[in-house]
């Protein structure tokens, strides 16, 4: 069975930073890229950042390019995103999931919703 906990989020003022923290237990994590997306109330899933299975292949959405960053400790089977400069249409509940990378930099999320997610409130 597969177990999925994000953690990390909270609410900073616009500018601020924090590490958003996802352990996942009962999957191969070190056999997967996996990345993070993010829902507001009323809007659709964006999808924010996916790491290469050995954490040499990055990808970005352009929205968050040059102020996060996604990396992975396959040995502690853990997913990190470390999110700077942060402003408030960052606010949004985060979440891990499994993603594919693409040519171009481009990528997509499976969306298996395996986590609760984790809160981020930004206020300007």
């Amino acid at each position: 069975q597969v177990q999925v906990v994000e953690s990390g989020g909270g609410s900073v003022q616009a500018g601020g930073s924090l590490r958003l923290t996802c352990t996942v237990s009962g999957f191969s994590f070190g056999d997967y890229p996996m990345g993070w997306f993010r829902q507001a109330p009323g809007k659709e899933h964006e999808e924010v950042a996916c790491i290469g299975r050995g954490g040499d292949k990055l990808a970005y959405a352009e929205s968050v390019k040059g102020r996060f960053a996604i990396s992975r400790d396959n040995a502690k089977s853990t997913l990190y995103l470390q999110m700077n400069s942060l402003k408030s249409e960052d606010s949004a509940m985060y979440y891990c999931d499994p993603c594919r990378l693409r040519p171009g930099g481009q990528f997509e999320m499976e969306f298996y919703n395996w986590g609760q997610g984790t809160q981020v409130t930004v206020s300007s």
